[in-house]
């Protein structure tokens, strides 16, 4: 173990160990969510999300930095994400349970506002589905389509807010592993699974999951690409 993976576990454990031993900054952390959850969601997904992303870069290069990886515009675009990905989160967890409702399951809102049973599971897993087949294609290509972006532009802040070459980047984009693998796979075997315990969860807590299960999947990304397996 490098000193570089030392100092990152340190990182790590100074953000979440003062919530979970402190009842005074876990008040203060759902007080601040509560007023300001947009930004609660930008600062989680930008410091989190990329911390997956560079735990990917260590794994594929054996270095956390490289040339033109650009670590300030992609924690930009996991902030920006990050609260598209809240806006989704409300739209589908409090949406989903009043549609199933309409299609004829009665208690579907009820169940989602009480402790855990089998209509609550039932009712997180249909939220997760509907979420991850309308919503996660889209922030999937979008990242994508950003990642790029800043790979072709050195990763400088500079060259972030130039045009962004859409059709030339969607052209380039590996498709059999973008939809076989990224879109295909994860979402079935990973995200699916993993969103429906995170709807069980409390909503406070539900955008910090997510945003921990970004550094999940930058890990399971960069043990793909190492594999170089057919996907």
């Amino acid at each position: 173990m490098k000193k570089s993976d030392i100092l990152l576990i340190l990182f790590l454990a100074v953000i979440f160990t003062p919530f979970i031993l402190s009842e005074t900054l876990y008040n203060y952390y759902d007080s601040f969510y509560s007023r300001f959850p947009f930004i609660t969601s930008f600062i989680k997904f930008a410091i989190l999300a990329t911390t997956g992303e560079l735990i990917g870069l260590r794994i594929r290069t054996g270095k956390y930095t490289a040339p033109g990886f650009g670590i300030l515009p992609r924690a930009l675009v996991w902030g920006i994400l990050g609260m598209t990905i809240q806006a989704a989160f409300i739209i589908f967890a409090r949406g989903v349970p009043i549609m199933l409702e309409f299609a004829g399951l009665d208690g579907s809102v009820k169940a989602m506002n009480g402790s855990f049973s089998a209509g609550k599971l039932g009712v997180a897993f249909s939220i997760s589905v509907l979420l991850n087949i309308f919503y996660a294609p889209v922030l999937m290509t979008v990242h994508k389509i950003t990642d790029s972006h800043i790979e072709m532009t050195g990763g400088t802040v500079h060259g972030f807010f130039s045009p962004v070459r859409v059709s030339q980047i969607l052209k380039g984009i590996d498709w059999n592993i973008h939809y076989g693998f990224v879109l295909r796979k994860t979402i079935i075997l990973f995200w699916i699974p993993a969103q429906t315990l995170n709807f069980l969860m409390p909503e406070q807590f539900r955008v910090l999951i997510a945003a921990i299960y970004g550094i999940i999947l930058g890990v399971i990304l960069a043990f793909a690409a190492l594999s170089k397996s057919d996907f």
